[in-house]
């Protein structure tokens, strides 16, 4: 029997990735929590005179399952990873295993620079440094469009084989204006995609209720799973909005709950993140997540 998300400690979450990672988030029923932000951003207060905090461990503190980094161009040289507050990493896996958490990259098929790009070459370098799923999207302006999410989804999965965890599609429109269908969401399905990602309704115009519970029965049915997003700067929105945006995303069926890095300097409100988590899998499991924060020991020099 697959092990849920919920159930996993620091160095169990840290070692999980693949499709056993997406095995582990379904078996959640509902409950996973993931932070995406800025590879290059520190917390709201550096700490010039030590190690500093990174946003990805702030907002594990706050209940983060998973992270994702985004913007990754700003951080690695395709070699190795320089984050501030935290210092500078050849394996993602030891920074898993440092923050106690999966660790995703965001690649895009869009007009991106080239180490963000979603070809093969990037995508098995970072694979093989130790990310535990990638995350085929588009940030803002990029021209991002479901078509090229699908061939890439394709690319990727042809050459990395089975065994990676690859979740695909949008937040917004990525500058690339285009309705949600469910048509597009299965499309990537198809493609090779064990996880979709779609905008939580609520936070993109025309995705309703209706339509999201449609397309999340869809894909689930496909055989993926589905990742709910707030990616509209609704991440810094007041608190009182988070009960209807949380229930209505667990009455559909989401799988899995995602806030983007549109608020403090790249990540959520982290106040709002934990409201969140503590509606969708109440105060037990979000403390307990929060609890097995702090940093591991980590095998590579500074």
């Amino acid at each position: 029997m697959t092990t849920r998300i919920l159930d996993l400690d620091r160095e169990q979450l840290s070692a999980l990735r693949g499709r056993e990672l997406t095995a582990a988030v379904a078996a959640a029923e509902g409950r996973t929590m993931i932070g995406e932000v800025f590879a290059e951003r520190a917390a709201m207060i550096p700490n010039p005179g030590g190690r500093g905090v990174h946003n990805m461990e702030l907002v594990s503190a706050f209940g983060a399952d998973i992270v994702i980094l985004n913007l990754i161009e700003r951080a690695w040289d395709g070699e190795k990873l320089d984050l501030p507050g935290l210092g500078t990493f050849t394996s993602i896996a030891d920074l898993a295993a440092y923050i106690g958490r999966p660790v995703g990259i965001n690649l895009e098929p869009g007009d991106v620079p080239e180490i963000r790009r979603a070809k093969p070459e990037h995508a098995k370098k970072l694979i093989d440094m130790g990310a535990a799923m990638l995350c085929i999207t588009a940030n803002p302006g990029t021209g991002g469009s479901f078509e090229g999410m699908a061939r890439v989804t394709e690319e990727l999965r042809s050459g990395l084989g089975d065994d990676v965890a690859l979740w695909s599609g949008k937040m917004h429109h990525a500058g690339h204006v285009e309705r949600v269908t469910t048509a597009k969401l299965t499309a990537l399905v198809d493609a090779g995609a064990d996880g979709v990602v779609m905008p939580l309704p609520g936070t993109m115009p025309g995705v309703t209720k209706e339509l999201a519970a449609k397309a999340v029965a869809a894909v689930q049915d496909a055989g993926a799973i589905v990742m709910g997003a707030i990616g509209t700067s609704q991440e810094g929105s007041h608190r009182n909005i988070v009960p209807q945006l949380a229930l209505n995303a667990k009455e559909i069926g989401f799988d899995a709950h995602h806030f983007g890095d549109s608020y403090i300097p790249g990540m959520c409100d982290p106040e709002v993140f934990y409201d969140y988590s503590v509606a969708i899998r109440g105060r037990r499991h979000t403390w307990n997540r929060m609890a097995i924060s702090g940093r591991g020991f980590r095998t590579t020099e500074r």
